[in-house]
């Protein structure tokens, strides 16, 4: 009778502490999330520098797990950023970087967390370092605006939309349009028109490339890149 009493106690005692069996797991780690975006501030979009040493400065990111940041500035000579002169990367709100004077220039950031996942590059913003004696600057060049680029369009018309500015607010800005069904393409379809947008017809099943070359009225002209479209 004894031995039974000492079993029902050790088998008491062994069920009190096990603790619930499965009920010890591991909690689930916290999902990595990647940094806001940083905002541009300095220099503003289109701006003219007077000094070719430029202070680049934007806003700093947010991190949902409050990872450390670092950020990336590229700065390049063409909108589309196959031409990058300089690449930084800073933990700080800003850069100082050397540039060509009268030339046109091109920049953007993204944040990147201490896990390694970045955000999104932030809008571009384009800006032009003056030279000595410099009486005209380029024409930035043209952005698109329609239809984005590698678009399928189903109707049998178009029309063909950019922009363009200048940081020499007086100049007056004109375009020639390049249309057709070759890359690069060489039929130029408009010339010095002052409008912004052109008119097409187009042909089913078909890819066409366009390109715009701006020119403002002291001589400066800027080719601007090829976009293409195809219909169905």
């Amino acid at each position: 009778m004894k031995n039974l009493i000492y079993l029902s106690i050790i088998g008491f005692l062994f069920t009190a502490c096990g603790g619930g069996g499965g009920d010890d797991s591991e909690p689930t780690p916290e999902a990595n999330v990647a940094p806001t975006v940083p905002a541009l501030v300095l220099p503003a979009d289109n701006k003219l520098c007077v000094d070719n040493t430029v202070s680049f400065q934007w806003k700093l990111s947010t991190d949902a797990n409050k990872d450390l940041i670092t950020y990336q500035i590229q700065v390049a000579k063409d909108n589309t950023f196959t031409q990058i002169i300089k690449t930084n990367e800073v933990t700080g709100d800003n850069s100082s970087i050397s540039l060509d004077k009268n030339t046109a220039y091109y920049w953007r950031v993204k944040a990147t967390d201490s896990k390694g996942l970045s955000s999104a590059y932030s809008p571009t913003y384009k800006l032009y370092t003056t030279g000595e004696a410099v009486l005209n600057h380029l024409p930035f060049s043209p952005e698109l605006v329609q239809p984005t680029i590698n678009s399928v369009l189903n109707t049998s018309t178009a029309t063909l939309k950019w922009k363009a500015t200048d940081v020499d607010a007086t100049d007056v800005l004109t375009y020639d349009i390049y249309f057709g069904k070759t890359n690069p393409p060489t039929a130029k379809v408009s010339e010095n028109t002052t409008a912004t947008s052109f008119d097409l017809t187009l042909d089913p099943a078909t890819q066409y490339f366009w390109k715009i070359v701006v020119k403002d009225n002291k001589g400066g002209e800027t080719v601007g890149q090829v976009w293409k479209f195809k219909t169905n």
